[in-house]
């Protein structure tokens, strides 16, 4: 597959079949995906999270995605944005030095500017506060609104890509937090739904 779909740009399309090949190189040495998920790598990885961009309010200026890994969805977002969203600044945040390091080579042949921290989320400053906050497969919901804590502001939008047990997961987030929820359908599974919370606080 090389067409990303019809909304994203020749351009843009460009720069994504270059992070592929890159990451089906560097895949042979370190675990950036499941190498059962490499034959349908651009609709399993790459599609997922072209969905993510659309969610980030207009006025957002900072997005922070955590637990990286291969750069999903945190560095397809950055790509898909940097001409639709140029003042929409991206940092992954990636403590395995070695995916840190695939992250950047992939910044780097694209030429899209992304601050890379190679750093446990517990670990980021205390005054790191983003307008976005992206997170997939890293931890259950409950568990993200915990980790997201410190980095969020009243103003932040979490945008959270989940399987099939998104229902649960909120369900059990919604013991200990409040927050207004947005469930999106995912085009790429039907069994999966992008979480878009705003306007969380303890419950």
């Amino acid at each position: 597959m090389t067409d990303f779909g019809p909304d994203v740009s020749r351009e843009t399309s460009e720069k994504l079949k270059l992070y592929a090949s890159l990451l089906r190189k560097w895949n042979k040495k370190i675990n950036l995906v499941a190498p059962g998920t490499l034959e349908d790598l651009e609709t399993r990885h790459f599609a997922d999270s072209l969905q993510l961009l659309q969610h980030a309010p207009e006025e957002a200026q900072s997005w922070a995605d955590l637990g990286s890994g291969g750069g999903f969805p945190g560095l397809v977002a950055a790509i898909q944005a940097q001409n639709t969203r140029p003042a929409l600044k991206f940092t992954l945040v990636e403590s395995d030095q070695r995916k840190a390091a695939f992250l950047r080579q992939v910044s780097r042949e694209t030429d899209v500017p992304v601050t890379i921290l190679a750093t446990r989320i517990e670990n980021l400053p205390e005054n790191s506060k983003y307008d976005v906050l992206s997170a997939r497969a890293l931890a259950s919901l409950p568990k993200l609104l915990d980790l997201t804590e410190q980095l969020r502001t009243p103003k932040t939008t979490c945008v959270f890509p989940k399987g099939a047990r998104f229902k649960q997961e909120m369900s059990e987030a919604l013991d200990r937090w409040e927050f207004k929820a947005q469930t999106v359908p995912s085009t790429t599974d039907p069994s999966a739904a992008i979480l878009v919370l705003t306007d969380i606080s303890h419950a």
